[in-house]
């Protein structure tokens, strides 16, 4: 998905009210939101500069700065290194209660996925991974770190763990594209149970890093442990997702 550079009518941002409330970052706000719930500002449009927002509300730069903070926490815009202010575009929609792979769900949803391996290694067991995978703490693990793209906007890094014994030379195989694949015709595995948790965090230092964006921004924690049809633990995984990118949306039918 292209990016557009900036709104098909230029100057739209000299039409926003120029009065004491709009001066308030909450008035900078509304005019913007508008602007974007309206279709004004389509998904990935870049903003005008700061400057020109300034210009536009007669607000102070402070304030601007606030307006676009708070855009930002309710994932309505979203920053690129550099490069300015953009619209962020509708978030992918996720079904904990269903097992798809990443790749699957958001191709279905006519979006554009990308996986990107940034390490893959052996690792020795923490106590609380000895205790998910039934080993001793010390233990060797495959540890894979990628960072996963929606068309083309890096939008979650996850780190993933295997048990060697489960996919003996794991490590030697394509790991940018399904590793749910890899598991299912490189060592006849197959996932029948997943457990999933879900909480609001701020992202580290380390997730922020990879997604290109401060530390401490509001995120979204998924660790998911998946398991075989006897029980034995194939992953365990945490992805660091953005606060926008996603939507949680299950359906369940009441007998």
């Amino acid at each position: 998905m292209t990016a557009k550079k900036s709104l098909d009518r230029p100057g739209w941002w000299m039409d926003l009210p120029d009065s004491a409330e709009s001066r308030h970052y909450l008035g900078v706000r509304d005019s913007i939101a508008a602007h974007i719930q309206s279709g004004d500002l389509a998904p990935n449009a870049c903003l005008p500069s700061e400057r020109q927002l300034q210009t536009g509300t007669g607000a102070a730069r402070g304030t601007v700065r606030a307006a676009l903070f708070q855009l930002e926490a309710e994932g309505l815009i979203y920053r690129k290194e550099r490069s300015g202010w953009y619209v962020s575009p509708a978030p992918i929609v996720y079904d904990p209660t269903r097992w798809e792979g990443f790749m699957s769900y958001v191709t279905a949803q006519k979006r554009s996925p990308r996986t990107e391996l940034l390490s893959a290694r052996e690792v020795a067991a923490t106590a609380e991974q000895a205790v998910v995978f039934g080993v001793k703490p010390g233990a060797i693990l495959y540890e894979l770190r990628r960072r996963r793209h929606i068309d083309e906007r890096a939008v979650l890094v996850e780190s993933i763990l295997v048990d060697p014994r489960m996919a003996p030379k794991l490590l030697d195989h394509d790991l940018e594209g399904s590793l749910t694949q890899v598991l299912r015709h490189q060592y006849n595995i197959d996932v029948a149970r997943n457990r999933i948790e879900m909480q609001p965090c701020a992202l580290t230092q380390e997730a922020a890093l990879a997604l290109r964006v401060k530390s401490g921004l509001p995120g979204l924690l998924v660790t998911r442990i998946s398991e075989d049809a006897q029980g034995r633990v194939v992953e365990y995984d945490q992805e660091y997702w953005r606060h926008d990118a996603l939507k949680i949306s299950v359906d369940i039918h009441v007998r």
